[in-house]
């Protein structure tokens, strides 16, 4: 991916938040303590899955692949942006910044398809119980959880192998606390008509098919709740649901601020923000949400303890 290289750059410098003063320490110490929880507590959602007999079902065995997604997201961005703010710039060689650019598209593709594979689940759940055990057994659980990591891995790969074929004739520094697709197309001397083409194109199976999916998923799963006549039915049912329809709302908040909404002014600024959003806060978020709201895991969590 990175043999066939013709710039005359070898390596990036990521400005990440640039210099704060005496607040590049404070930054550090609280994005290293969410980097640690978030560490701990995906790591803890997997664990739990693999030791819990009560949670070797579909819906768990599910979330402890968004976890390892989430995990991958986060060892791939955070120390990178903990260096900058120890050491004002961060310098990342070529490669690697290709190489992070590669792991962020894939899991944030990998993430897109396992909510949809999760909203699956959660319709099969709601709107069709009496057929849900024969549905969905863990042998095709175990199938629908290989694909997300298969489109994920692989479909961004054309993406990754135009921008690495790109020229960088003369500026290095990329104002970002990562390797991100915009920025470098800012920097590149090459003509990017192809890989914008690419990246619209893409967009459709990696992000508006499964966000579609998702959503019509929960129009059916809101309708068979809504013609549920008991109280204690319908909450019944929509806390089996409420975890994923946060998580999804997150996740699908904080892209469709990074990537769809059209920023003036402070563009980079709110770029950072909403990138922080994504790539920080919603792996942190996402075993918070299922802790909190999820009986099985509390419970799990207090025999662990």
């Amino acid at each position: 991916m990175c043999g066939k290289n013709y710039t005359k750059v070898s390596e990036f410098v990521l400005l990440g938040f640039g210099n704060l003063g005496k607040l590049n320490v404070v930054m550090f110490i609280i994005f290293l303590i969410i980097f640690l929880f978030t560490i701990t507590g995906n790591l803890l959602i997997i664990v739990l899955v693999s030791i819990t007999p009560a949670l070797q079902i579909p819906m768990y065995y599910l979330l402890s692949h968004l976890s390892f997604s989430d995990l991958l997201m986060s060892t791939n961005i955070l120390p990178n942006m903990l260096g900058g703010f120890l050491f004002r710039a961060q310098i990342i060689t070529y490669c690697g910044c290709i190489t992070q650019l590669y792991f962020y598209s894939a899991t944030t593709i990998t993430e897109c398809f396992l909510l949809a594979v999760m909203s699956y689940d959660r319709y099969l759940a709601i709107c069709n119980p009496l057929r849900y055990h024969s549905i969905m057994n863990m042998m095709f659980c175990v199938n629908l959880s290989v694909w997300p990591w298969l489109l994920g891995f692989t479909l961004n790969f054309i993406g990754i192998l135009t921008i690495s074929n790109f020229d960088f004739c003369a500026n290095n520094v990329i104002d970002h606390f990562y390797c991100d697709l915009s920025p470098l197309q800012k920097l590149s001397c090459s003509d990017t008509y192809l890989l914008e083409l690419e990246a619209i194109v893409y967009s459709i199976p990696t992000f508006i098919f499964p966000c579609g999916f998702i959503m019509v998923t929960y129009i059916c799963i809101f309708h068979t709740i809504f013609s549920i006549l008991s109280k204690t039915g319908k909450q019944k049912a929509f806390s089996t649901c409420s975890s994923h329809l946060l998580v999804v709302v997150t996740f699908y908040g904080a892209l469709i601020a990074k990537y769809m909404i059209p920023f003036k002014g402070n563009s980079l600024i709110i770029n950072k923000i909403a990138s922080l959003l994504h790539t920080v806060f919603t792996p942190l978020l996402n075993p918070i949400i299922y802790s909190l709201k999820n009986q099985d895991i509390r419970k799990a969590l207090q025999k662990l303890s």
